[in-house]
C-alpha cells in the first residue's frame, strides 16, 4: 500500500495551503548579502572558481533556521517549497550566483550538472535547440516537458524574469501515479517496467551512451519517480537501444496527460529575488516557453544548482545506475561529464565532510 504523504498533492491542496512558501524576513534577507560581500572582501575576488569557496567563508546564522525549515518541507512535506526575498535590487549578477552556492554549501553537496561538469549553471537562452540529441533545456527559451533534475534536490533562483512567458510548472508524480493506478491500472504496471534513457552525449569516461530504469518505482511506501520524455526519446535514436512496447508508449502518454490535467499542473511565476527548490524523488518541474528582453543584462536569467542531501532517502534499488548508489546520506547523483577532474574530487571530499556526508567515489576520497 502506497503511503499517503504531504508530497501527493492536487492543486486545490497547495492552492489553500501555502505553508509551503517562505519569505525570509529583512534582517535574514540583509544577512545573505553581508555574508557573500564580506567573503569577497575578504577573499579580494568574486570571479575564481566557484569550488574554491568553502561552507565557513560564509557567516550564516540568523537566515539558517529558516532556511532549514525550507528543505524540512521539500523532504519530508509538500516536495516543492519557495522562498521569497532573496536580496536582488543592487545586487549583480555574480553575487546573486554566489549567494545561491552560499546556501547550497551549508545545506548539501553540489553536483555536476553537464558535459563540462558544471556545478552550478546559468539557466538563460544561448540560442540551443532543447529537441536535439544533445540539447538542454536550460540553455533555450523553449517550452519543456515535465521531468525531474539528477540530484536528490534542484535549487532554482531567480534573478531576472521574462517579459513573456517562462511559467514554471510543478506535477506531483506521486498524485499522477496513483491515478494511473486508479484509471488503467496496465499503464501504471508498465511505467514500472525499464524504459531506456540517453546521457544526451554527457556521460563521462566509462559509462554508457544510455541507461535503462523505470518511470515510477514503490520503495517503502513511497512514489519515486524518474521521467524525461526528451531523454526517453532521444534513447530510441541511439544504436542498441531496446525498443519500447506500444504499452509502454501509451503509458508515457497517459501519464504525461494525467500530469497536466488542470487539477494536477501548477504554475506560478518565479520573480526576481525567489528561490524555488524542488525534490526530484516524486516532483516534476516543467515551464512555458518564453519571449525575452533585448538587453542582454535584462534577459531572463536563473542560477540552478542540484545538491545531494544529508537527510536523503534510500532510493529504490533500479536509480543505482543513474544515482551511483542508493545509500542516503551519500554523494550521489549529478552528470560528471567530460571535466570531472582532481579540483572537483577535492570539493566532494571536503564538502562532504563539511556536511557529514559520506563520498561512494574512491577516487573522490583518496582527494580529502
Amino acid at each position: 500500500m502506497l503511503e499517503k504523504s504531504p508530497a501527493a498533492w492536487t492543486v486545490v491542496e497547495v492552492q489553500a495551503d501555502k505553508s509551503w512558501i517562505y519569505a525570509l524576513s529583512p534582517p535574514e534577507s540583509a544577512e545573505l548579502l553581508e555574508a557573500v560581500r564580506s567573503a569577497v572582501r575578504t577573499a579580494g575576488l568574486i570571479d575564481g572558481s566557484i569550488l574554491d569557496w568553502r561552507r565557513d567563508d560564509f557567516a550564516l546564522r540568523r537566515s539558517l533556521p529558516t532556511l532549514a525549515a525550507v528543505f524540512r518541507q521539500v523532504r519530508d512535506g509538500r516536495a516543492m517549497a519557495l522562498v521569497k526575498n532573496l536580496p536582488r535590487d543592487g545586487v549583480t549578477p555574480a553575487e546573486f550566483r554566489l549567494m545561491t552556492w552560499a546556501i547550497g554549501l551549508h545545506f548539501g553537496v553540489a553536483r555536476p550538472q553537464n558535459r563540462a561538469s558544471d556545478y552550478i549553471t546559468e539557466v538563460k537562452n544561448a540560442g540551443f535547440s532543447y529537441r536535439s540529441a544533445t540539447g538542454r533545456g536550460y540553455n533555450s527559451s523553449a517550452e519543456l516537458d515535465f521531468h525531474v533534475d539528477g540530484s536528490d534536490v534542484v535549487l532554482l533562483s531567480c534573478y531576472n524574469q521574462a517579459p513573456q512567458g517562462g511559467m514554471s510548472m510543478c506535477a506531483s508524480a506521486a498524485t499522477a501515479y496513483d491515478v494511473v493506478v486508479q484509471e488503467r491500472p496496465d499503464y501504471a504496471e508498465a511505467l514500472t517496467s525499464d524504459y531506456t534513457f540517453s546521457r544526451n552525449g554527457e556521460e563521462s569516461e566509462g559509462e554508457e551512451p544510455w541507461y535503462a530504469a523505470p518511470v515510477c518505482a514503490v520503495r517503502d511506501g513511497r512514489v519515486f519517480c524518474k521521467w524525461n520524455r526528451n531523454r526517453i526519446l532521444n534513447a530510441q535514436k541511439l544504436e542498441g537501444v531496446p525498443r519500447l512496447t506500444t504499452l509502454q508508449l501509451e503509458a508515457m502518454e497517459y501519464f504525461d496527460t494525467v500530469l497536466r490535467r488542470p487539477e494536477n499542473m501548477f504554475c506560478m511565476n518565479l520573480e526576481p529575488g525567489d528561490l524555488q527548490i524542488l525534490c526530484n524523488q516524486t516532483m516534476l518541474h516543467s515551464r512555458t516557453g518564453f519571449v525575452d528582453h533585448p538587453e542582454e543584462d535584462r534577459k531572463r536569467t536563473l542560477y540552478r544548482l542540484w545538491l545531494a542531501r544529508p537527510d536523503s532517502r534510500r532510493l529504490p534499488d533500479s536509480w543505482e545506475v543513474f544515482y551511483g548508489t542508493t545509500e542516503p546520506a551519500a554523494v550521489r547523483g549529478g552528470m560528471k561529464g567530460h571535466h570531472y577532474d582532481e579540483a572537483r574530487r577535492a570539493f566532494d571530499a571536503r564538502q562532504a565532510a563539511a556536511v557529514g556526508m559520506r563520498n561512494i567515489d574512491p577516487e573522490t576520497t583518496k582527494a580529502a
